[in-house]
This record gives C-alpha cells, structure tokens and sequence, in this order.
C-alpha cells in the first residue's frame, strides 16, 4: 500500500516537473517588417521577438524609440549577423560598442552572435563563412567571445551554422569544434536546429545523433527556419539553409528531441527571410513548436 502510495507520489511530481518545464518553455519569432502588422496585431500568441541587430545599429532615434516600445510589451532579444566571431582575427571593437549601446537603449533581455567569419584582410565576404574547425580557431572564437562579452556587458549566445562545403584543413568535428567553444568561453549556446540538419544530410551524418553528442545544457534559444534542395557540382544535391521555406517534419522531430533531453527552457524562434505566407500560417508553425516541445517534455 504503502510502495503504491509512493509511486503515486512519484507519478504527480514527475507529471508536475513537466508541466513547469514546459510553462517555461517560449515560442516567438524573428522580427521583419514584412511581418510587422501581422506580429503586433498578435502579440498575445508570440511570447518572444528577434531582431536583427545590424538593421538598427544607424537607425534614426525614432527607430530606436520604436524598438524600445516593442521591447516593453514582449521580450525582445537582439542577433548580430557581422561580427564574424569565429575567427583568428581579433573582433572590430567599433561593431561591438554597437551593440552594447543599442542593448542599453532597447533594453533587450539578450544578445547572440554566430560562430563564422565574415571578412578577412578587409575584405568582407559577404555571408557566413565557418572557419576551419580546428583548436586554433577554436582559441580565437573564445578569446573574441571574451571580448564581446566585456564590451557589451554580458555574453551573447553563440548560434551554429549551416555550410555547403565542409570547412577544409579542420583537425576537429562540428560537435567537437562547438562544445571547445562554448566550454572555453562559457556562453550559451543558439542551436540553429535547421542548420544542424542541414550539415548533417549533406555530409552524411545522422541529424538526431548529432544532436545528442553537442552539450544539450547548455542550450539556451534555438532557431527553426527551413531551405530547399539545390544540386551539388560534383553530383547530387545539397540542402541550402536559405529562411524562406516553412520548418520541415524533420527538423520539427529535432526540437522534439531537444526538448526530452534538456531539461533547462528553451526559448524558440521561427525565421523567416522571405517568401512570407499568410501570417496566419506564420502562426501555425509557431503552434507546430510548441507541439513539438510539449511532446518532448512528456516523454
């Protein structure tokens, strides 16, 4: 009697711990002004925003005061694009103060980053490349994290990257190459689920296995976006991270995944560059993330 008490017990707090887990979980989605009048009519149903931090670094004071406004009625996170962090070449200060001052004045509750380079001899290139993955870019990525995290007054989240061409020269595997970093320089991680799958199908690896061996704890957001398939030079087909598609089933799978294995919360945000559908499909996607999170915490 007593041991069946117990194991009830046991039940409700177990279903109780998922319940929280879950209450904390968000779901929200990337800022763009295609999507402006459809985000600020639903605000009730997005529980966090993006936004592209880089559009406003120039951005007149009304726009500032604008993007304030926003980050007063949701959360509000802000995402650099040209910092190129990952790289052997010392971060442009000038960049970073960017950000420091435009998290000071919007009030964001955070920032991230990707873990790419940008330009290299002055020479921007004009997308995010990834470096070699090896212990010495690896150094670099911390030591100009460290960096970031000083100027800006607080860390941002990292974000991994989708690549059509596998870093050449790297000693070290993408998992292996994420967890030195984000070790080292003890940040969070911004699991791009899509580009995970992405680099996974393209060079022959299992999405869901590399999923498990990057250090789940320290996951803090997590992006889903979507791409199409494009062909390859040498024969076959690739698939191309480009924001313009819905979130495939499989990368939805993932999230999944992520959510029975991770007990922290996850914030979640749905990108989308172009192509917009109706923004009541917009929405639907973001109800499709939340299933997928709620699955996994009960699993």
């Amino acid at each position: 009697m007593a041991a069946a008490a117990a194991a009830a017990v046991a039940a409700v707090a177990a279903a109780v711990a998922v319940e929280l887990r879950a209450a904390r979980d968000r779901v929200g989605l990337g800022w763009r002004g295609e999507l402006a009048a459809g985000i600020l009519s639903n605000l009730a149903r997005i529980d966090v925003l993006e936004v592209i931090a880089d559009d406003y670094y120039r951005a007149s004071r009304a726009g500032i005061a604008a993007l304030g406004s926003l980050a007063r009625q949701v959360p509000l996170s802000l995402h650099g694009v040209g910092m190129g962090l990952a790289s052997t070449i010392p971060a442009e200060p000038r960049r970073l103060h960017a950000m420091a001052r435009l998290m000071k004045m919007v009030q964001a509750e955070s920032w991230s980053e990707h873990l790419s380079f940008v330009r290299a001899g002055g020479v921007e290139i004009g997308h995010l490349a990834a470096p070699p993955r090896t212990p010495h870019s690896a150094a670099g990525a911390i030591a100009n994290i460290a960096l970031a995290t000083r100027i800006v007054g607080s860390a941002p989240l990292m974000e991994n990257i989708a690549t059509l061409v596998q870093p050449p020269a790297s000693t070290l595997d993408e998992a292996q190459w994420l967890a030195r970093i984000l070790d080292g320089a003890q940040v969070p991680l911004l699991l791009d689920l899509h580009n995970l799958y992405a680099n996974a199908v393209n060079f022959g690896e299992e999405p869901e296995q590399m999923l498990l061996r990057l250090p789940l704890a320290r996951v803090g957001a997590v992006h889903l976006s979507g791409g199409h398939w494009i062909d390859a030079p040498g024969g076959g087909q690739r698939l191309l991270d480009d924001h313009l598609h819905d979130v495939p089933p499989a990368v939805f799978e993932l999230l999944t995944v992520l959510a029975r294995h991770a007990p922290q919360p996850l914030t979640v945000i749905v990108e989308r560059d172009g192509n917009y559908p109706s923004f009541e499909h917009v929405l639907d996607q973001l109800e499709l993330a939340r299933a997928a999170l709620r699955a996994g915490r009960s699993a």
